[in-house]
C-alpha cells in the first residue's frame, strides 16, 4: 500500500484492501472486458415507426414542394433545410433569418422572410389530422 494512498483512504480497511488489490493489478481491465464486440444495430421496422419518424399526410403544398403524398416530420424538416442551404436562402447578415423564394412561400404563406425557429410552427398545419 502506498503512502498516498493510506493518506486519502485515511485508514478505512476496505476502501484501502481495493486501492491496494487495484494497485497491484496495475489498475487496467482485463484483456476480455476491453475486447468485447459491440452489437450491431436493428434495421428500422417501418412498419413500428412512431412520433415524428412515422409518415404522415400532407398536404398538397407540401406534398409539391417535398415530392411524396406521406412525409414524416422530420424528413419535411430535413427536406426544407436542405432546400435552405443548397440555395443559399439564409440573410448573410442574420444567418437566423431565411429569405423565402417562391417555392418556399408556397409553404410558407404571406411570408417573405421566416425565422429559423418559425419553421416547425409554419410547417405544422401542412400535415393532416387523420383519425
Amino acid at each position: 500500500m502506498s503512502t498516498a494512498a493510506a493518506t486519502v483512504f485515511r485508514g478505512c480497511r476496505a476502501l484501502m484492501s481495493s486501492a491496494a488489490a487495484a494497485a497491484a493489478k496495475g489498475a487496467k481491465k482485463p484483456a476480455s472486458a476491453a475486447a468485447k464486440p459491440k452489437a450491431a444495430k436493428k434495421p428500422v421496422d417501418p412498419n413500428n415507426l412512431r412520433g415524428i419518424m412515422r409518415p404522415v399526410p400532407v398536404s398538397d403544398a407540401l406534398r409539391k414542394f417535398g415530392g411524396a403524398a406521406h412525409i414524416s416530420r422530420s424528413g419535411v424538416l430535413k427536406i426544407v433545410w436542405d432546400y435552405i442551404k443548397a440555395n443559399d436562402l439564409q440573410n448573410p447578415l442574420n444567418k437566423r433569418e431565411i429569405i423565402c423564394d417562391e417555392k418556399l412561400k408556397t409553404i410558407f404563406p404571406g411570408r417573405d422572410t421566416v425565422h429559423m425557429m418559425e419553421v416547425t410552427k409554419l410547417l405544422s398545419p401542412h400535415f393532416v389530422k387523420t383519425i
